[in-house]
């Protein structure tokens, strides 16, 4: 029986990682390219959007920071903010933390996105060897690599063409309602969200805009706790 050709083997794994990948492919090149147009609409440099999509890569952590960014937001205030938002990373972290492989482990945690996770978290835990090892790291980096190249792709055209910013920022509200309507579909607990959008109405309303986000981020887990407290307290 002839051995597989290990070149061959490799590109077999790739080219099925990226097949599997396509879904975030397209989402990733369109909602990338918008943060780009976003950076350079800002007036930074294209560089800076690729540097972020490399080096931070947070996707919705991203949008916010070019906010904060010109916004003036103080240090601390925007490192509480990107901790908060991008918290509930380090669920999907110690969730997939037995499924990593040692040897690249550390590059398995920092590319751990929404849809990285869910692509990785749905398959077979059962399934072990180098071919999955390969195979998650293939999905990992190409879904890294459709940012990346929709950031640059954005801020390339936002440098170089007259393009209009007007309406550029709702993609970060698009995203987030998208993470919004997984989420409400996914858990089927309404209560959670009510509190949370209620909370945002009420920071909008009568809080600082300055401090908006943490004082609805605030609220919304002082009422979660407590109507959770109180609803469990009902049942005994």
């Amino acid at each position: 029986m002839l051995n597989k050709n290990p070149d061959q083997e490799s590109k077999s794994v790739f080219f099925a990682a990226f097949r599997y990948s396509i879904p975030v492919l397209l989402g990733y090149l369109a909602i990338g390219t918008a943060f780009g147009l976003l950076v350079t609409g800002a007036g930074y440099p294209v560089w800076l959007a690729l540097f972020m999509s490399l080096w931070m890569y947070a996707g919705a952590g991203q949008y916010i920071a070019v906010g904060l960014f010109t916004g003036g937001a103080f240090l601390p205030e925007a490192c509480l903010i990107q901790l908060v938002v991008n918290a509930r990373h380090i669920a999907y972290g110690f969730s997939m933390l037995n499924r990593f492989p040692e040897k690249n482990r550390p590059y398995f945690i920092f590319s751990m996105t929404d849809e990285t996770f869910a692509l990785l978290s749905s398959l077979p835990s059962g399934s072990n060897g180098k071919d999955r090892d390969r195979f998650m790291l293939y999905v990992s980096v190409l879904d890294q690599c459709y940012w990346a190249g929709g950031s640059l792709i954005g801020a390339m055209a936002g440098s170089l063409l007259p393009f209009s910013m007007e309406g550029i920022g709702f993609a970060l509200t698009a995203l987030f309602i998208v993470l919004f309507l997984e989420q409400v579909f996914r858990v089927k607990k309404p209560g959670v969200f009510l509190i949370s959008g209620a909370a945002a109405l009420l920071t909008i309303w009568f809080f600082p805009e300055r401090i908006s986000l943490l004082g609805g981020m605030a609220l919304a887990l002082i009422g979660s706790f407590l109507a959770e407290k109180f609803f469990l307290q009902g049942r005994k």
